[in-house]
């Protein structure tokens, strides 16, 4: 078993019990965990964001639909991939949530070798999101820890002011902006006044 099923889990939420216990048997005979839910509102009752995982769901379900419960975790930012599970009617329906950031869906009957190929992709990409989402958490967190000088060269660099005109809104030196500007860039961890203003801008959205 490697290190990424070791430490990770696959969700599964679907109202028909055969399907849930035939994906988790052949889930778990590949050495994955698997925790298994009947609908969206248990899942989402049950769900830890910090733990690394992928999501299985039927599209269409009682209660919570799939596409209901998609949108509930893009309210929380959830960093958890989805793969849906269609009926064929449903792959147009199963298309435009793939606009919305579902990972793929698989389409019934679904085949063992292409279930398999498609989770094992899928959580590389929830670590990779996972990493990333502590990492913009991080530099959010050093954002608040900037001090008020700090906080008002950095609202001007992403109004996009030069540091002459900096220097002249806040009566103070060129050299000194430059040194906030680098302390700044320092602090966040960024080279380029573009990852700089990515990350004032994700805290600006969350305001």
């Amino acid at each position: 078993m490697s290190d990424t099923q070791n430490s990770s889990t696959i969700y599964i939420v679907d109202d028909d019990e055969a399907v849930r216990d035939s994906l988790r048997w052949l889930l778990e005979a590949n050495g994955y965990a698997v925790r298994s839910f009947a609908g969206g509102e248990e899942f989402l009752a049950a769900y830890d964001p910090e733990q690394v995982g992928v999501l299985i769901a039927d599209i269409r379900m009682p209660g919570m639909s799939g596409l209901e419960l998609q949108e509930a975790l893009i309210a929380r930012k959830a960093p958890l991939p989805i793969v849906f599970i269609t009926g064929h009617g449903d792959v147009p329906m199963a298309v435009s949530t793939m606009k919305k950031g579902a990972v793929d869906f698989l389409e019934k009957p679904f085949n063992e070798a292409d279930l398999r190929e498609l989770v094992a992709g899928m959580l590389d990409q929830a670590h990779d999101r996972v990493r990333e989402a502590h990492a913009q958490r991080d530099q959010q967190a050093v954002l608040g820890r900037l001090t008020a000088r700090e906080q008002q060269v950095l609202e001007r660099i992403v109004a996009g002011r030069l540091n002459k005109q900096i220097a002249g809104d806040l009566n103070i030196s060129i050299k000194t902006v430059e040194a906030h500007r680098a302390n700044i860039m320092e602090k966040l961890e960024v080279t380029t006044v573009a990852d700089l203003m990515k990350i004032a801008l994700a805290r600006a959205e969350e305001a």
